[in-house]
């Protein structure tokens, strides 16, 4: 029982790593800050500014690129949970 339970526990770890994060880029705190434009000591406030002026400047539904959206989504998220 306890190979088992530590194959499933594999497979589900295996799962997650190749299926739940492809396609999400990971980027160190000061990549997302260049990525961004921001500044270190920048507020919540400006991080969304920012991501929204980027992100209609570069989104797939106006011709931009899906890669480079996901990569200022991806520096959104790490800038904010930094916040929290």
């Amino acid at each position: 029982m306890g190979k088992l339970l530590f194959a499933a526990a594999l497979m589900a770890v295996i799962w997650w790593l190749f299926f739940a994060r492809k396609g999400r880029p990971r980027l160190r705190e000061d990549e997302a800050r260049q990525v961004l434009g921001v500044s270190a000591d920048a507020d919540a406030g400006a991080i969304r500014a920012a991501h929204r002026r980027l992100v209609t400047a570069v989104h797939p539904d106006k011709g931009g690129s899906v890669d480079l959206t996901k990569r200022i989504n991806a520096a959104r998220d790490v800038l904010l949970k930094r916040l929290q």
